[in-house]
């Protein structure tokens, strides 16, 4: 017992003894710094520092781009990116053998190599035959119908049947007399209707305004669209109610009867009806009384 605790004292002594570093200069031996140690002392200093540096160089491994220089560590993004040239190198190097053999097989049809084809037409020929006897040639419903429509158009005029059907839901323009009807030889392709000075002009269906300014020969006109090819024209108007790309209704008021334009003979409604570019008689369709 008495040994060990010799020992022990000894070790605490040295420990604990004081030592005294002094640097000097070379030159004169000036004392210039002096720091009292102890070995105690110096041993936990040091264990501090390299607490100390091991904690620091951790962090600007964790937390910098530094890591990205030490060999073997690599970051998530990294990561990531080498994943995604992966998967975009499989798919060029798919494409590149499909555009390889798409060209191999142009090559071949341009120089006339088809020898080697493993395709079989005549067993392709055989595959796709069909027997008439398998195939069942019984007319359907929707057969019936349109066979019933070709003949009606080839017996009748079926454009001119459909105007008609049309002309159902046509509302007069104006009400008056008229002064001069349609003509084709004359190529007056329109009605005179006559009323009086500022009457309303109204649309004879629903349509978008395609057309509404000043013309020296027709004075003020007003054109309608109204779907499936069909078009009125109002012309000689006193006064224009309704712009360029404007939506009316049918029997909406779009103008008033006037007497303008050079070839205006009095006040009236110069009135025009077009299906499919071709004239239509609007006698046929509306009545102005």
């Amino acid at each position: 017992m008495a040994k060990k605790k010799r020992k022990t004292k000894e070790i605490k002594k040295k420990l604990l003894h004081k030592y005294r570093l002094v640097i000097l200069n070379e030159s004169t031996f000036e004392e210039k710094i002096s720091f009292k140690l102890s070995r105690l002392n110096v041993f936990v200093s040091g264990t501090i520092a390299m607490i100390f540096l091991i904690g620091l160089t951790t962090l600007l491994i964790a937390f910098t781009p530094l890591r990205e220089y030490i060999p073997g560590y690599s970051s998530t993004a990294l990561k990531r990116k080498a994943t995604e040239l992966t998967y975009k190198t499989d798919s060029l190097v798919t494409v590149l053998n499909y555009t390889n053999q798409y060209l191999e097989n142009v090559r071949k049809v341009l120089s006339g190599d088809v020898a080697n084809n493993e395709v079989n037409r005549d067993s392709l020929f055989e595959q796709f035959k069909l027997d008439p006897n398998t195939v069942d040639l019984t007319p359907i419903k929707e057969d019936s119908i349109l066979r019933a429509q070709v003949a009606l158009e080839d017996k009748y005029n079926l454009f001119e049947t459909e105007v008609r059907d049309r002309t159902l839901n046509f509302f007069p323009p104006v009400n008056g007399m008229l002064s001069n009807g349609f003509n084709a030889q004359e190529k007056h392709f329109a009605v005179d209707i006559t009323a009086a000075v500022d009457s309303p002009v109204k649309a004879v269906a629903n349509g978008t305004v395609i057309l509404s300014e000043w013309t020296a020969e027709t004075g003020y006109v007003i054109i309608l669209e109204h779907g499936d090819g069909l078009l009125s024209i109002y012309k000689h108007n006193g006064k224009l109610l309704k712009s360029q790309g404007e939506i009316v209704q049918a029997g909406e008021v779009i103008a008033s009867v006037g007497n303008t334009g050079e070839l205006t003979t009095g006040p009236h409604l110069h009135f025009e009806l077009w299906s499919h570019g071709n004239p239509m008689n609007p006698s046929d369709y509306l009545d102005f009384n």
